[in-house]
């Protein structure tokens, strides 16, 4: 297939995100990842007379090293690699490039960290802050209202496992107190089933009450159930990440430990330690490969050793 006419760098780029949005139904934070990696990748060849339609592996592989010199890490690196892959091959199969000079450049080796966590104690005490500054007696409706929002999101975030962006931006038909499961939409616009807990919909019920008379007025028209003035029309996540941190330190929790996807992660955790099976944990993170989900095996490692020892019909007896 000869290629099309040329074009420049940022047309192509933004051929590759309309087609990402359009048939994977890429999220708003995936598509801008991917838009800042390629708009990097693009001046860095600009800078050495090279550019998207005409860089040849060599180009590509000396961007690449350069990433690893600066100190980037792996990880990083790797996650440029794969958008930078994934914008060749659709050049390719568009007609925009006869090749892929892409698909030489090696993988940088990941160690991959395991991640942080808060042990069930810890959670609780985290838990008991919020329900304490909820029901302080000295304070005004507006400050209630603000520690109910953060105490419903805290027991929402442990019992759901939900990613930051997909609690957030829960609609205001969440709050149906008959509901017994959460419908998600999460990456890839794809939806999945959460089942909710008694305690987090008390949260919600005792988040709903501290509601304003003026926001009371608005509930039947409102989309979100934790609305902001902002311009997406729902809290951010760097405004739950800030207030979760205050919460930990009044909670005597050191800071640098506690996040919204430190919650999440103490949600597969903890269900992973009572006997949960991976595969379920799995569909309730919304992990679309079980290899993602298996960076929590570490949890269970001595319980499925145990499990061995005692029900293998050739363990030794004691």
């Amino acid at each position: 297939m000869a290629p099309k006419g040329k074009a420049s760098d940022q047309a192509l780029i933004e051929l590759f995100l309309d087609m990402v949005a359009a048939e994977r139904g890429g999220a708003k934070n995936t598509l801008a990842a991917y838009a800042h990696d390629l708009a990097e990748l693009s001046a860095a060849l600009r800078a050495h007379d090279r550019n998207i339609r005409d860089a040849g592996t060599e180009d590509l592989r000396a961007y690449f090293s350069a990433l690893s010199s600066r100190g980037l890490a792996a990880a990083s690196v790797g996650r440029r690699l794969s958008a930078t892959r994934q914008l060749f091959r659709f050049l390719r199969a568009e007609g925009h490039r006869q090749d892929d000079p892409s698909a030489l450049i090696e993988r940088p080796k990941l160690v991959r960290a395991l991640p942080k966590l808060l042990t069930i104690a810890e959670v609780d005490r985290l838990l008991a802050q919020a329900r304490t500054g909820m029901n302080r007696p000295d304070q005004s409706a507006a400050s209630r209202f603000r520690e109910a929002r953060l105490a419903c999101l805290i027991e929402l975030l442990y019992a759901t496992g939900l990613r930051v962006s997909e609690l957030i931006s829960l609609p205001f038909s969440a709050a149906d107190r008959g509901a017994r499961m959460l419908i998600v939409r999460g990456k890839g616009n794809k939806e999945r089933l959460v089942p909710l807990n008694e305690s987090a919909k008390q949260a919600i019920g005792e988040y709903l009450t501290h509601f304003s008379s003026e926001l009371a007025q608005r509930r039947r028209n409102m989309k979100w159930l934790f609305p902001s003035w902002g311009a997406e029309g729902h809290m951010t996540r760097q405004h739950f990440a800030r207030d979760l941190k205050k919460l930990a330190a009044a909670a005597g929790l050191r800071t640098k430990d506690v996040s919204p996807h430190v919650l999440r992660h103490a949600f597969a955790s903890h269900l992973l330690q009572n006997g949960a099976d991976l595969r379920v944990v799995q569909t309730l993170l919304g992990h679309a490969d079980i290899a993602t989900t298996q960076i929590y095996t570490h949890v269970i490692e001595d319980r499925l050793k145990n499990l061995v020892r005692d029900l293998h019909p050739l363990a030794e007896e004691e």
